[in-house]
């Protein structure tokens, strides 16, 4: 049972954010950015509902990228911990770096994305979740 709101933060705890209503989906993202983001060969991330996920503090702390050809990429502009991505551009805008909730968020993840892009030194597991060679959205 998940208890609302969900919370979470930064490694230095700057930047505190809280969602208020369930999550909607999880997702594993395969692509390069997200490999070079975060050390990994996959990023989780859960998407809340719109309107749900507020930062409650460190909101000037926070910092952005903005690549030409994809969705804000925000952290922690002091302990440099990769928040959220935002992509207006998709139906499920928000992105939550699922390692950054203090409690079990109560999802995990059911789709695989950009597996095209799948980090050659990491097999994807044969966990049966739809995978995507590009973005789910295209």
């Amino acid at each position: 049972m998940v208890v609302l709101p969900l919370t979470g933060g930064c490694n230095c705890g700057t930047v505190r954010y809280e969602v208020t209503a369930p999550l909607v989906l999880a997702s594993y993202c395969h692509c390069k950015r997200c490999q070079r983001r975060s050390g990994a060969a996959a990023s989780p991330s859960a998407h809340p509902a719109p309107g749900s996920f507020h930062i409650v503090e460190g909101q000037d702390r926070l910092k952005h990228w903005k690549p030409n050809d994809g969705g804000e990429k925000w952290f922690c502009g002091d302990c440099g911990s990769s928040i959220f991505g935002r992509n207006l551009s998709h139906p499920d805008s928000i992105g939550i770096r699922m390692g950054t909730f203090d409690e079990d968020p109560g999802i995990r993840p059911s789709v695989r994305a950009f597996v095209a892009s799948a980090a050659s030194w990491e097999d994807l597991p044969d966990d049966g979740l739809p995978r995507y060679p590009r973005s789910r959205h295209a």
